[in-house]
């Protein structure tokens, strides 16, 4: 079947079986793990386990109440738009199982940071009474694919600040190599106009919330420099490393002609493994390890979970991993690390 619809069925089967009182102990009893030594404080927040979902799984905060009975520490929605959109063109969702990879072009389709908000607002009121130990959600943002570039300062502000009484953090997305002309806004300047700009409404609230940036692997280091010192300039609460990679020489196993044929789109899972822990490793030293970074790329294992943490992660987060591996992962690596 087509991955993307394998996606939704899944995940709709799984919300439904959650809505039944006695599937959803069964399924909280053999995925959800606590314990002590998971638990952790970053950015101001009390995790109760460090793992997370990552942007992109959930788009459109439709499968909170299911993601939080797998025992999922915090899971980030979206990413979110200003205004709804279809995103690029099916297919645009491919499996290489011989690599543990996937290739997306999504296009951050979502519902509208509107839908979005309401949408979150109602997980937090129903979740307030029937959950003890609430799940972090984090806000991922990004603009619009018609929005040009100039502009986009205004798409993250607008979602930032109808986001932010539902979002527990946020972080801005310019990163993603499937929105035309996106990932320029790494360069400095466009990108100190968009965190400026977004620091400016969060130092005004009465309690500002965490802000972070997600950045590709494929980043020169004069340009991650560049990022950390910005970084530290509009006081970025951490980074999300690393997006999805452009690069396809670290596939080994997948036909040359199938991965052409392919096409276009970011590649994630084991492949993507040691280029984001490179970056993870680079600016984790050349911060002093005093900025909190949530690693993701090619997380499989508590073994890769751990190699994250100790090249300077804060937290981890899963996707493709959790694609191959199924339900269990968070319990698998959560075990893990209480074993370490």
């Amino acid at each position: 079947m087509n991955p993307e619809r394998v996606h939704y069925l899944a995940m709709n089967s799984l919300q439904n079986a959650c809505n039944i009182p006695i599937i959803k102990h069964i399924i909280q009893q053999q995925f959800s793990i606590q314990h002590e030594v998971l638990e952790k404080e970053v950015f101001g927040l009390r995790f109760k386990n460090p793992v997370g979902l990552g942007a992109g799984f959930d788009k459109n905060a439709t499968y909170l109440h299911a993601l939080s009975c797998l025992g999922f520490g915090f899971v980030e929605i979206g990413t979110v738009t200003p205004k709804a959109q279809s995103g690029n063109e099916k297919p645009r969702l491919f499996r290489l199982p011989a690599d543990k990879a996937l290739i997306n072009r999504m296009g951050f389709n979502n519902d509208g940071v509107l839908a979005i908000q309401k949408r979150l607002a109602d997980w937090k009121n129903k979740a307030a009474k029937i959950s003890t130990s609430a799940l972090i959600v984090g806000g991922n943002i990004g603009k619009n694919k018609h929005t040009k570039n100039e502009d986009a300062w205004k798409d993250f502000t607008l979602c930032f600040d109808a986001l932010f009484d539902v979002a527990d953090y946020f972080v801005v997305n310019v990163s993603s190599p499937n929105t035309p002309g996106l990932r320029a806004l790494q360069e400095k300047d466009a990108l100190k106009k968009i965190l400026s700009s977004i620091q400016n409404i969060n130092f005004g609230k009465y309690k500002p919330k965490p802000l972070l940036l997600k950045i590709a692997p494929d980043l020169t280091t004069w340009q991650l420099d560049d990022i950390i010192a910005l970084a530290e300039e509009v006081q970025l609460s951490g980074m999300v490393i690393s997006n999805t990679t452009i690069e396809r020489s670290t596939l080994k196993a997948t036909p040359a002609a199938i991965v052409e044929h392919i096409g276009s789109g970011g590649l994630s899972g084991a492949p993507l493994l040691l280029k984001s822990n490179e970056v993870l490793k680079y600016v984790a030293s050349q911060t002093n390890y005093r900025l909190p970074i949530i690693g993701s790329g090619g997380i499989f294992t508590a073994d890769d979970a751990k190699q994250k943490i100790l090249l300077g992660a804060s937290l981890i987060q899963v996707w493709t991993g959790f694609v191959y591996e199924g339900p269990g992962i968070t319990h698998k690596i959560c075990k893990g690390l209480i074993n370490k």
